[in-house]
């Protein structure tokens, strides 16, 4: 993805929304809220959606073309994202808002999470608010479960339902992504009387060595869907496939792009009717940071320069 917000005549700005991977996820009880207690770590990606954003001179919120089809503007992740910057910081700003839609609904690769968390983080500074990452982070958390690790953009080690983030050095690698094309409902997993909900506690120090953690959502769409079963079994051809999240998606991960893009051919090669796959890099750091660090930098040239931004 390319860090550098790209920037129109008219007004528009483009910033990335990165997707994701779980490298694991383990389900180890239950809150006293009811919700699931999980463990994961969260790889981020160099590959995702592009959220193309407009400030208005009213206080209106629009979206232009619908992030993901059939899902009305009021219910839009993006819209709510925007919306609630805007109250959290008391203030009458509007923006525009579009998406170049890349990653697959419903496969686990974090879309409308990121999505969200990009809006919060680019309007954030658009607007001038300056809330801060921790506030953001709890105000993704309000949008859903993903989004403070998407606002913080670091890889991380989480816990809680995902929000308890302990930020992690992972080593560069590549993965061949593939998309069944199945969207099951994650209400309808968690309630899957054969979901494992009593994993015993994982530790930072068992990932790092190595352990087969797993993913407790991995067995239930095996069982229950036909395509992901074929999608592991295409993938078990050049590696070890693994689920990522509570979506169909799956990835088999490669120390380096030649090992990827050899493995994606071969992949090719007899691939079931219907999956697609592609390759991307594992990052560092969120390509969304990336471009906040270059909006800002390019923001003091301009004042040094006495241009204005």
């Amino acid at each position: 993805m390319n860090p550098q917000p790209a920037h129109t005549a008219d007004g528009w700005s483009r910033w990335p929304a990165p997707a994701k991977l779980n490298l694991f996820l383990r389900i180890p009880g239950r809150r006293a809220d009811g919700y699931h207690r999980l463990q994961t770590v969260f790889r981020l990606l160099d590959w995702g959606d592009s959220v193309h954003l407009r400030p208005r001179r009213d206080a209106r919120i629009v979206r232009h073309g619908a992030s993901v089809p059939g899902v009305e503007a009021a219910d839009d992740l993006l819209v709510r994202a925007a919306q609630l910057l805007a109250v959290e910081a008391s203030i009458g700003k509007g923006v525009d808002i579009r998406v170049e839609k890349r990653i697959p609904a419903g496969a686990g690769f974090g879309g409308g999470s990121s999505d969200a968390a990009t809006v919060l983080v680019a309007l954030d500074q658009l607007w001038g608010t300056h809330l801060g990452l921790d506030r953001l982070a709890a105000l993704g958390l309000r949008l859903g479960a993903d989004v403070p690790v998407f606002v913080r953009g670091a890889n991380a080690w989480a816990e809680g339902v995902g929000e308890l983030l302990t930020p992690l050095d992972l080593p560069p690698a590549w993965y061949v992504l593939a998309d069944p094309g199945v969207h099951v409902a994650t209400a309808a997993l968690f309630q899957a009387p054969e979901l494992t909900r009593d994993a015993p506690l994982a530790t930072i120090a068992d990932f790092v060595s190595g352990a087969p953690l797993g993913n407790a959502f991995e067995p239930v769409l095996r069982r229950r869907e036909p395509a992901v079963e074929a999608a592991f079994a295409a993938l078990a051809r050049i590696g070890r496939p693994q689920l990522t999240g509570s979506g169909s998606g799956c990835f088999v991960g490669f120390g380096d792009r030649a090992s990827a893009q050899a493995g994606l051919t071969l992949l090719q090669q007899g691939r079931p009717a219907g999956l697609r796959a592609w390759i991307a890099e594992g990052a560092a750091r969120s390509p969304l940071h990336e471009a906040l660090d270059a909006y800002r930098l390019q923001g003091r040239r301009q004042v040094a320069q006495g241009t204005g931004f």
